[in-house]
């Protein structure tokens, strides 16, 4: 009888129709003495990873756990090491998680995700530390069906949920027992009401569910449209009624037509910006044929719809879909020209990558993939792509606090490359279950995701968020500790910390890579002093003041032994880096003039950007920078401690780093704090006699186009004539106004901002023009 079920069993299994495999395989496992022992560790690890594949965690982790205490598994099932992690991470079991993932970390060195996760694991307070910063709202409009993958459409959402057809079809999807996926509507923003859900979604909403009412309609399965031999749909709304909410008909313009929703998998969708034109995720089936890969797999395709006087079109296959591979999750561009998607066509990185088509003489281009800095060895969907080049998306392979975790990554102005890091959202968008399908703006003010945090396994849920805080709280800092000669790490080593926002010095000791992790405060001037027996002390600043954006920084201290250096003495550290990539500048020429005796020292940065000198006790230094074709405003350390060793230098074409120059509204006057920065300019000008520079001044949006540019080059030419009056030549600078047309915040028209908003927009910039 066990034979015969575990036969069964693997029938289901190989279908996907998981939860019957699962339900099959309980049953063998349960009759002892009825299978070997080798069939009993198959028919495990294909139970385990049945419910894995159901989302149902607490049971997946029951089987693993079982499994993996036994005995060693054969090589062939390493994979359920990863399997078991996984599992305890999303049971909220970090500190086994880690254990976990390093036992399959040194069981498959090429999979970095074993170290990768075992080190976040170690303490998951770096994706906790944003809690704070958003409210998230579970929507009373959720139901025990799934909802998730909310896009906009016109003023509402289109969302995708399960539903059973028309035709007395009963449309389900083997994988979990879950029928088959329809695209809804739903308006906002009275419709989409929400109750606060804790910072893990621990809370307990209730669910609204009035009886004889249908809260979710489809697209069609409504009073007002008779069923049809495709299960055609036409969208439904919400309408919010005292008592609850009932079905109303709607307008021909909110109509989706029969080539949307069919009786086959449908699923996430994007619309162009003007909402003419739909791009969506649904099942390969085309003129009524429902077709399969070689392997008997019906695969996900992307569709195109146009709508026409209310109506939507056939739809028409996107030309880089295959029936081999499944592709899905679309996102369009604010511009619709880039369409980035989710796929597992051959030549990716792992299961699922992000992959980006453009838009090129009324045709989509071959896809390219977003490359290993997006992508990971696990799946990685739901693209979303916001108006300032931030690409959101779901994966189990970047390191996060569970199941899927949402991340980000600004990409290039072409929206191809990855500018910088990934970043993981952390709390309260992120949880130890599913999260995924994020839209919002391109500052994070609000938006909305779904998630199945609150009841587990296919019953995935739609919330709404916004941001009550600062959108970068804290950075992550690693601060390193070497030995200057050899380069190693320098373990347990005192690191004392000084910040000017509070009171007392903190002490904290290397790890066992010779590190101290931190999370840096926003607007934060700190020093580090290194010590360490047989070394000399050394110190480094950082600031985290006019920093606009909330990338992981590392920091390196090398402590030198004493090698017949006046007492007292001490090694400073600094880097450098270019102006606008932020990349190390190797080569530098440094030069460090002794403020005591005018004695000088050069010295040349090594390939990371660092070099190293040791001071002479109570003297300060002024520190230059010398690079062909490259300029600095130089720095000073302080005999007390202050000021950084650390440089920036500039080239053609860059926004030189001095403090911005602002105004009073409405006038051109050059304040006070304005002139000071301005003489440092002048200073500048003069260090670099061929250097021509261009007076960016720019304007808040309050009043007309005309009148701002008018006053953007009153104040430019302001400027322009403050420089003059300090001897630089007028032919080495340009004045251009701005007016409101680049503003480094939201402030536009029709926004309501701070004085404070409002101010930051009105500056005055230089750019460099020619630098020989």
């Amino acid at each position: 009888m066990a034979q015969s079920l575990t036969k069964q069993a693997d029938g289901q299994f190989n279908q996907l129709a998981y939860a019957k495999a699962a339900d099959l395989y309980e049953q063998a496992l349960r009759r002892p003495g009825s299978l070997t022992e080798a069939e009993r560790q198959t028919a495990k690890v294909r139970l385990g990873y049945s419910y894995r594949q159901m989302r149902d965690m607490p049971n997946a982790e029951r089987v693993y756990r079982d499994l993996i205490g036994t005995n060693e598994l054969p090589q062939q099932y390493t994979p359920v090491y990863l399997y078991y992690a996984q599992a305890l991470a999303s049971n909220g079991k970090y500190r086994e998680s880690q254990e976990v993932y390093e036992k399959y970390g040194k069981l498959q060195v090429a999979d970095k995700r074993g170290p990768a996760f075992s080190r976040l694991y170690k303490d998951v307070s770096s994706l906790t530390k944003n809690a704070g910063s958003y409210k998230v709202e579970f929507l009373k409009m959720n139901t025990k069906k799934p909802e998730f993958s909310p896009v906009r459409y016109k003023d509402g959402l289109v969302f995708v949920s399960a539903s059973y057809g028309g035709n007395g079809i009963k449309r389900v999807f083997n994988w979990n027992s879950t029928p088959f996926l329809d695209l809804y509507y739903v308006p906002e923003p009275e419709n989409l009401r929400g109750s606060s859900a804790s910072k893990l979604g621990g809370s307990k909403p209730k669910r609204q569910r009035l009886p004889g009412i249908s809260v979710l309609r489809p697209l069609g399965s409504d009073a007002f449209t008779a069923p049809t031999a495709n299960d055609s749909k036409t969208v439904g709304v919400f309408r919010n009624l005292t008592n609850g909410y009932e079905n109303q008909p709607v307008s021909e313009s909110d109509r989706f037509s029969r080539s949307l929703n069919t009786k086959y998998h449908e699923g996430p969708a994007t619309f162009s910006h003007d909402g003419s034109r739909i791009i969506f995720t649904r099942n390969n089936y085309n003129d009524g044929h429902y077709r399969q890969s070689a392997d008997g797999v019906n695969k996900l395709k992307l569709y195109t719809a146009k709508q026409t006087s209310g109506y939507w079109s056939e739809a028409e296959e996107l030309p880089f879909n295959s029936d081999e591979y499944s592709t899905g999750h679309p996102a369009l561009s604010k511009d619709d020209q880039l369409l980035y998607f989710a796929s597992d066509r051959p030549g990716g990185f792992g299961g699922t990558d992000i992959y980006v088509s453009r838009y090129t003489d009324g045709k989509w281009g071959e896809p390219l993939n977003l490359g290993k800095d997006v992508n990971s060895k696990g799946n990685d969907l739901f693209p979303f792509i916001d108006e300032k080049n931030n690409l959101y998306f779901s994966s189990d392979g970047h390191p996060g606090l569970g199941e899927l975790d949402m991340f980000y990554v600004q990409l290039s102005e072409e929206g191809t490359k990855p500018v910088q890091g990934i970043r993981n959202l952390g709390e309260p968008l992120n949880s130890p279950k599913d999260d995924f399908g994020i839209v919002t703006d391109g500052d994070r003010r609000g938006g909305y995701f779904s998630s199945n945090r609150k009841n587990g396994g296919d019953d995935d849920d739609l919330y709404r968020f916004s941001r009550e805080g600062s959108l970068y709280p804290c950075r992550e800092l690693v601060l390193a500790v070497y030995d200057a000669e050899t380069r190693q790490p320098l373990t347990n080593t005192v690191v004392a910390i000084d910040n000017e926002k509070a009171s007392g010095q903190k002490e904290l000791r290397t790890d066992d890579e010779g590190a101290v992790r931190l999370c840096v405060d926003a607007d934060s001037d700190i020093k580090f002093m290194a010590s360490r027996e047989g070394y000399l002390d050394n110190s480094i600043g950082f600031s985290t003041k006019n920093m606009s954006d909330d990338a992981p920084s590392r920091l390196e201290i090398m402590l030198t032994r004493p090698k017949g250096v006046l007492a007292g003495g001490r090694v400073v550290t600094g880097r450098v880096t270019g102006q606008t990539d932020k990349k190390p500048i190797g080569g530098a020429k440094i030069t460090l003039l002794n403020q005591c005796d005018s004695s000088r020292v050069d010295v040349t940065t090594d390939e990371n950007g660092v070099y190293s000198f040791t001071t002479t006790l109570d003297c300060d230094y002024v520190i230059e920078a010398q690079k062909d074709d490259m300029g600095t405003m130089g720095s000073r350390i302080g005999k007390d401690g202050t000021g950084s060793p650390d440089l920036t230098m500039f080239r053609k074409g860059d926004i030189m780093k001095v403090e911005n120059i602002y105004y009073d509204l409405n006038k051109a006057d050059i304040r006070p704090d304005a002139a000071a920065e301005l003489d440092k300019v002048v200073a500048l000008m003069a260090k670099y006699p061929k250097m021509i520079i261009e007076m960016r001044s720019h304007t808040d949006s309050r009043a007309t186009t005309a009148y701002n540019n008018k006053l953007s080059a009153n104040r430019a030419k302001q400027a322009v004539a403050y420089l003059k009056s300090k001897g630089i030549a007028g032919k080495r600078m340009i004045a251009k106004g701005y007016g409101e047309t680049n503003p480094i915040n939201n402030c536009k028209d029709g926004v309501d901002c701070t004085e404070e908003q409002y101010q930051a927009n009105r500056r005055t910039e230089i750019k460099v023009i020619k630098l020989e």
